[in-house]
């Protein structure tokens, strides 16, 4: 299975930012990790990372055609951004939210996503390991797999 993992703005600053919520893991222990845990189960994977919206709605449209499922941690574009929800309809290319932080525990703008709205399932507050574990439900999950 090809799987897009895509990273939104501030990703690039794990280890530093907010070591308290995020951890000192650094993005580069993040990608490491991740194409690991693609190795071990057989899975391409290509890791995105921007601090730009039209950067990250441009990467999903490439994405049609070329990959079988997205894990999307979408960042502060979370809870503001329509056109990352209205690029994720348009490929119709299925899709997990992950958040390294439990953001239901945070600040209260943070439980509004509006992709969440398109992905068939959201994990949250698992750290570093819940790209590992939407990976999984990419590859696992019946009927989702096109």
């Amino acid at each position: 299975m090809k799987i897009l993992v895509l990273n939104g703005p501030n990703l690039n600053m794990l280890g530093i930012r907010e070591p308290d919520i995020y951890g000192k893991s650094t993005y580069a222990d993040l990608c490491e990790m991740i194409e690991a845990h693609a190795k071990e189960t057989g899975a391409e994977v290509e890791i995105y990372q921007s601090n730009y919206e039209g950067d990250l709605v441009t990467k999903i449209q490439e994405a049609l055609g070329v990959f079988e499922g997205i894990v999307i941690n979408p960042a502060a574009y979370t809870h503001t951004s329509v056109a990352l929800l209205d690029a994720l309809k348009a490929v119709a290319i299925p899709a997990v939210e992950v958040h390294i932080s439990d953001v239901s525990k945070r600040e209260g703008f943070r439980s509004i996503s509006f992709v969440r709205e398109y992905c068939f399932a959201t994990i949250a507050g698992h750290g570093f390991a819940g790209y590992t574990e939407a990976m999984d439900m990419l590859m696992n999950a019946p009927g989702k797999r096109i």
